[in-house]
Order: structure tokens, then sequence, then C-alpha cells
């Protein structure tokens, strides 16, 4: 089996580069927001840095404006700006602590101090000023403010905070570049990694669709086509050590072992509807299909055993049949002949009524008559006898087959039974069952016929056994008959040395006699006739077995 990556391991593996790129871009973002936060303090600073610088500069500029303006003009306003600025406002010094509190080089402070020490130098200056003015000498005054000492501080002053403003604006535009440098890089980190983050998702789509949803749709079509019994469908995926590998090795090992078994299960149906039953079925059924397995065994077993029972039934019933038909042929030659003797008897009965009538000079030949009656008397009462043993023998017989015929009716409710059973398995089995269905109908027929037939040859040796008993009655009265006859007979040897005497009354008893012969004849015709039928049944019963024999013998069956 070709080695793969298994799909949750790869999906481990992008949902793990997934996760750990979101949590590189959420701690990007807490960074993007500490450095917007420090770079959003840092202008802050900036901007107070630049507010309390001119603060201090404006104060100590707005100074030096209110005490010229003071010495020029000599308004009390200017004075009292000046004083409220010293005393009430102190923006130099609040400025100069805002800068100190936000914090400050030691070079800035080195620069403020500076400008602190030139501004105190000016005060002296400035009172000087502002008491010329209170004096009334506001040209002295201009001098103290506008003289090249002042003058040369002030400008000092101003170069000071010209370098200040330009130390602080360098120092927090440095710190605010650096903080936009790591805005920008942790910006650009935020962008990769949320390119990361969808490279990953498509990547992690392509995936999913490739290696896990096409398969799962590949194996869903499969799967259908299975489960519509369609098993050649074409499944172009291979197998291999993935799970949706291992999911497609067991189907093909699926299709596989249900193609063997459907092959396996329609070669043996298809042998049992050719009629050959000398199969045999293994053990390599797994699962749900081993009771398949056994249930085919079973059926096959069952088929062979009852189709050996119906075919030694039918041989036996073939070799009783023509022997009841040999029996029968017996019996309706010893009736045709017994027919025959008894007419014979007639025509010498009437021959001697006429010798009687005519002369009874001929005493001697009618007592020699009389005696070659008498003889034929006893041989027709040995035919009687061998007629009534017969018709015993036959119905005896007819007993013994109608034993036979309830056995093979036996054998064919035995068979509609199977054949049901093999028509409920095979309405189990679905389209696989279709031609053990045709077998199963087969032999229901074949049982049909053999109850159909059973119930012929029943009505039929019914018939004969009736047709026997009549016949048996016949024959004893026929018995019974000769012993008067041969009675009489012997009574007529004795009376023939009377004859002359009783001629009369020998006459009317040869008519009498001449009476009973003719009833005799019409009974052995009868019975005659009976013994054709018979015969006549058991060739049909006979045919009708060697057909069950024949319809049988089309099965092959195994070896016993």
């Amino acid at each position: 089996m070709k080695r793969a990556m298994k799909q949750s391991t790869l999906m481990l593996i992008l949902n793990g580069i997934s996760i750990l790129t979101l949590l590189f871009l959420v701690f990007s973002l807490f960074s993007y927001s500490g450095v917007s936060k420090e770079l959003n303090k840092a202008n802050e600073e900036r901007f107070e840095l630049t507010y309390n610088a001119n603060r201090f500069m404006n104060g100590s500029a707005y100074l030096t404006n209110e005490v010229r303006a003071f010495a020029a003009t000599g308004m009390q306003e200017h004075y009292d700006n000046y004083w409220r600025e010293v005393n009430e406002l102190k923006n130099r010094d609040k400025g100069v602590a805002a800068l100190q509190e936000i914090g400050i080089t030691a070079g800035e402070q080195d620069m403020i101090d500076q400008m602190s020490a030139l501004s105190n130098e000016l005060v002296p200056l400035e009172d000087e000023a502002m008491k010329e003015v209170q004096a009334g000498e506001r040209e002295k005054a201009i001098e103290y403010v506008y003289g090249t000492e002042y003058s040369a501080s002030i400008a000092k002053i101003n170069e000071l905070k010209e370098a200040f403003l330009d130390a602080l604006d360098v120092r927090s535009l440095e710190q605010i570049e650096v903080l936009e440098k790591r805005a920008d890089y942790i910006e650009f980190t935020m962008i990769f990694a949320l390119a990361m983050v969808g490279i990953v998702t498509v990547l992690n789509i392509v995936v999913t669709r490739v290696q896990i949803m096409g398969p799962v749709i590949a194996v869903k079509n499969q799967m259908g086509e299975i489960s519509r019994g369609n098993l050649s469908a074409r499944f172009s995926l291979e197998a291999n050590t993935s799970e949706i590998g291992m999911l497609v090795d067991s189907i093909h090992e699926t299709r596989r072992e249900l193609k063997k078994y459907i092959q396996d299960i329609d070669y043996i149906l298809a042998q049992m509807a050719q009629g050959n039953m000398n199969l045999t079925v293994g053990n390599d059924y797994l699962g749900e299909f081993a009771p398949i397995q056994a249930a085919m065994r079973q059926i096959l077993n069952a088929l062979n055993g009852a189709l050996s029972r119906i075919n030694l039934t039918a041989e036996r019933v073939s070799a009783e049949s023509e022997q009841m038909a040999s029996d029968a042929q017996t019996l309706s030659s010893g009736s045709v002949e017994q027919a025959a003797a008894v007419q014979e008897l007639s025509a010498s009965v009437q021959d001697i009524s006429r010798q009687v009538d005519h002369t009874s000079e001929d005493a001697d030949s009618a007592r020699k008559a009389s005696e070659e009656a008498a003889a034929q008397l006893q041989v027709c009462d040995q035919k009687m006898e061998a007629l009534t043993a017969a018709m015993d023998n036959i119905s005896k017989s007819s007993q013994q087959i109608g034993g036979i015929i309830k056995t093979i009716e036996d054998i064919a409710f035995q068979t509609k039974i199977l054949a049901l059973n093999a028509s409920v398995e095979a309405a189990r089995a679905g389209e696989a069952g279709k031609s053990f269905s045709v077998v199963a109908d087969e032999v229901q027929s074949l049982a049909n016929k053999s109850s159909v037939s059973a119930h012929d040859i029943t009505q039929l040796i019914e018939s004969s056994m009736e047709l026997v008993a009549y016949g048996a009655s016949l024959s004893s009265d026929t018995t019974q008959a000769l012993a008067a006859v041969i009675s009489s007979a012997e009574k007529s040897a004795e009376m023939v040395e009377r004859i002359a005497g009783s001629a009369v009354e020998q006459s009317q008893s040869l008519k009498q006699l001449t009476l009973g012969m003719e009833q005799i004849s019409e009974v052995v015709q009868t019975n005659a006739a009976t013994a054709e039928k018979s015969a006549a049944s058991a060739r049909e019963l006979n045919a009708q077995a060697d057909e069950l024999k024949l319809s049988v013998q089309r099965f092959r069956l195994r070896e016993r």
C-alpha cells in the first residue's frame, strides 16, 4: 500500500500553523496597540514639551515686553502685568516644572538653567527701569531695557530658546520616528500574519477540497453504486496509508468480496438450474454472508436428499407398476381363456340337451358326455379357483400400489414445501435469487405433476379395486354355480342308468344348466373386460412412473 500523510495529520499541521499565525497576529495587535499608545504618548509629550517650553519662553518674553512697554509708555497696566506674571502667573516657573515633570535631558536642563540665569541677570535692570519710570525718568528706563547689556542678554536668551526648542523637537521627533518605525514594522508583521492566515486558510480549503471533500464525494458515489448493486462501477481512488486511503482500501476489499460471493452464488444457482446437484459449498464466507453459505449448503443437502428419495420411490413405483401390469395382463389372459372355456361348456351342455331331447337310447353316450362334462367342470372349477386367487393377488397389489401412491403424495407434498421454502429464500435474496427461484418453480411444477399423477393413479387404482372386488364376488358366485353344476353332473351320471325314466327331468335340468352357463358366460365376459381395464390402468401407471423417473433423472445428484 502506498504511503501517504494522514488527513488528520495534515489538517493538524495546517490548523496548527493557522493558530500560531493567529496568535502571532494577536500578539502583533497587542504590540501595535502598545506602540500606538507610546506613539500617542510621545506626541502628547512632544506637544507638552513644546507647549511648556514656549510657556517658559513666552513668560520671559512677556516680562521683557511688559517692562519695555512700561518704560516706553509709563502706563501702570504694563507695570501691573509685569508683577502679576512674576507673583501670580509664574509661567516661567510652571513651564520649567512641567518640563522637568515630563522629562528633559541634562543638556536641556542646562540650557534652561542658562536661560534662567540670564533672566535673573535682567531682573536688576528691569527693576531699575521700573524705578526710573516711576521717578519720571523714562529715557533712563529705556536705556536700561533697550541698552546693550539688556539686548545682549535678550539675544543670548533667544539663541538659547531656539537651541532649546530645536533640541526638544529633535529629541521628541527621534523618539516619535523610532516608535513610528516600530509601528510600521508591527503593521508589516500584522499584514504578513494576515497574509499567512489567508494563505493557510486558502491552503486549508484547497486541501480540504482536494484531499478530503473530493475523495469523500467519490466514496459517497461509489457507496451509492454499491447500494444499487453495481459492483463494477469505475472507482479511480487508490488505497494508501491515510484515513481516506484506508477507507478506499476497505471499499475495494468489500467490492472484491461481494463479487466473489455473487459469482459463487451465481455459479451454484446456475448449476442447480441445469440440474447439477453434485455441488459443494465451502466455508470461506465472512460475517453476515456466512448464514447465506450455510443456507445454500442446507438447500443442496435437502434437494439431494429429497430428489434421491423421489428417484428411489419412482424406481420402486415403476417396478411395482410393471409387475402390476404383468399380473393384470395374466389376469386378462386367464379371463379370456375362462370365457372361451365357459362358451365351450355351454355348447357342450346344449349338445347334451339336444341329445337327451332327441333320444334316450344314447344313454351310454350321454353318460360319456356327462363324464366329459364333469371333467370340464372340474377344469372350470380349477380355473375359477385360479381366477379367485388372481383376483386376491390383484386386490393385494392394488392395496400395495395405494400405499406407494400415498408415499408419492407425501413426496409431492414435501417437494411443494421445499419449493415454497426455496421461493421464500429466493425472494429474500432479491435479484441474486432469480435463478434459484426458477429452480424452485421447476421443483414445484414437478411436485404438482407428481401430485396430479398420483391423484389420477389413485382414482384408477380405486376403480380397479372396486372392479376387482366385483370380479371376486362374481368369481365366488361362479364357483358356487360350478359346484352346483358339478353336483348336477354327478347326479346326471347316476341318473344316466335311469335315463329312460327321468329323461324329461334331465331335459329340464339341462335347460336350467344352460341358463346358468349363460349367466356364467356373462360374468366371465365382465371379468375379462375388467381385467383389460386393470391392465390398461397398470400400463398407464407404469408410464406415469417412468415419466416421474425421467423427470428426477434430469438432476445430477451426489454419489451416496
